[in-house]
């Protein structure tokens, strides 16, 4: 069997240093001390570097970053949060060579739980070699790594999976020292110029369809800094936006909105106001962040309630607009719905969860069911530093995140509203029409539609089905404060 052994960092990954994975451990598992903190401390890893002491202040990062932290944090940080950014990453050559082996070993320097999650499912390794966390019994991880030479330990791994026969090909840095134990060696660019490789069946690593995670950018040092120079400044922003945004009547917010640093991009003819003793107009819409129904009011200039899932309470009280709750409950959905229909329009996002990347969820059929004046609309953003949603963290700082970035750009696109050929009146199933209007509103965003549910996504993501437990509008409220307590001292 062919074999091949692949560093990560420098070579599977085109960034040779691990600095801003852990980072993003540091920013997502604690918070924006212990990121701060590392970030202080880069000139110090960086002239151990310099001097030779590499691995001293790979230890160093390891410790700031991840000491006290419990082992489940971790390795839900690396489920849900690092592949993105790995993946973002990858040397797709380096990728061809590893791919076209038959048995895939990883190494890496990074503590193993970092990396063996999207090394495994995405770069299909079929074992991954890293440094070990040293965890305490009560399961949090003390900081320390085991081995006194990580380079060693991690040769030793090697050495003991191949026992029988050598690896048949090494890809790695020069320093890398687990090269020795293979057969051939190449070092980072790798060319696919063998012909195992120009007949090998090459397929594109798995991508990424859910991460969770606040930060948009990878915490290189200049980005870093970049974030916590602007926290401060887009909290006060935040505020203002948010104030304006309850204050105002929804004709003033576009103007306001611009003068704020926002903008929202309108393409397609949206219909007009449903005349009163006629049912409204059900808006059918891409569902990319909390802030979808508030945009769609503000373009139409009016304020159009919202069916909701599962939001925080502290975004009900914060919403500008009328918010429908409803209870997962088929029948009592339905009459919900209606009756909101029989006094105008209504909003709802039949994917019932947002997804970040260019892919639809699977759309739920109800909404087919209820009207036939059905106006698909295409709903995209753009941030520059935060993302608005979150599977793990608190849902009540959603739109609190979305308004911290610097120029928040929203697109909406009002497609025409379907034909009665194309909806229930014509015979069509519910499934039929669902499935129609996903595929429209993909094609219009350039999306690929998918079969993945809400219950997916918070599986992969926070190991739950996505129920929030409706905690007290004080609770969410202490939880807010908490987060954005170290710029108040």
């Amino acid at each position: 069997m062919d074999s091949v052994v692949s560093e990560l960092e420098g070579t599977l990954l085109k960034g040779g240093d691990p600095f801003s994975y852990f980072m993003l451990v540091a920013f997502e598992a604690s918070g924006l001390l212990r990121f701060a903190l590392l970030l202080i401390l880069w000139p110090v890893i960086g002239l151990l570097d310099m001097l030779g002491m590499g691995e001293y202040g790979l230890k160093l990062m390891v410790f700031v970053a991840i000491a006290g932290v419990s082992e489940s944090e971790i390795e839900s940080v690396a489920r849900a949060v690092l592949p993105k950014f790995y993946l973002d990453d990858i040397d797709m050559e380096a990728w061809k060579v590893f791919s076209s082996y038959d048995k895939r070993v990883v190494v890496t320097k990074m503590p193993r739980i970092m990396a063996e999650r999207f090394v495994k499912e995405h770069l299909r390794a079929d074992e991954v070699i890293g440094s070990e966390l040293v965890i305490s019994r009560f399961g949090f991880a003390t900081g320390f790594v085991k081995g006194n030479i990580i380079d060693s330990y991690i040769s030793s791994r090697v050495a003991k999976l191949f026992i029988d026969e050598k690896p048949c090909l090494g890809q790695g840095r020069v320093t890398s020292s687990f090269l020795s134990l293979c057969k051939e060696q190449i070092h980072p660019p790798c060319m696919t110029n063998d012909q195992k490789q120009h007949d090998h069946q090459l397929v594109r690593p798995l991508p990424v369809i859910f991460h969770d995670g606040r930060l948009v950018k990878r915490p290189t040092p200049s980005m870093a800094l970049l974030i916590i120079l602007w926290m401060p400044i887009g909290i006060v922003l935040a505020a203002v936006r948010i104030l304006v945004g309850i204050m105002l009547p929804m004709w003033a917010k576009p103007y306001l909105s611009k003068m704020l640093g926002g903008k929202v991009i309108v393409k397609g003819k949206p219909p007009p106001p449903a005349s009163s003793g006629n049912s409204g107009v059900l808006f059918v819409c891409t569902h990319r962040t909390l802030m979808d129904p508030v945009v769609l009011s503000t373009v139409l200039r009016r304020k159009i309630p919202a069916v909701t899932y599962s939001i925080s309470r502290l975004s009900e009280i914060l919403s500008p607009i009328p918010t429908v709750r409803l209870t997962r409950i088929r029948d009592v959905d339905a009459d919900q719905i209606k009756r909101e229909l029989a006094r105008g329009d209504l909003v709802v996002c039949p994917e019932g969860t947002t997804c970040r990347e260019p892919f639809l969820l699977r759309f739920s059929a109800l909404f087919a069911e209820l009207t036939d004046q059905i106006v698909p609309v295409a709903m995209n953003y753009r941030v520059g530093f935060f993302h608005a949603t979150t599977a793990r963290g608190c849902k009540a700082l959603d739109p609190i995140f979305f308004f911290m970035n610097p120029r928040p750009v929203y697109e909406v696109t009002f497609l025409s509203q379907l034909p009665v050929e194309a909806t229930c009146s014509s015979g069509k199933s519910p499934h039929d029409v669902a499935n129609y209007v996903q595929r429209i509103l993909a094609a219009t965003l350039g999306f690929e539609c998918t079969n993945f549910t809400r219950k997916d996504k918070y599986r992969v993501l926070a190991g739950n089905d996505g129920s929030v437990s409706h905690t007290s509008f004080a609770n969410q409220l202490k939880k807010v404060v908490s987060t954005f307590k170290p710029f108040f001292h």
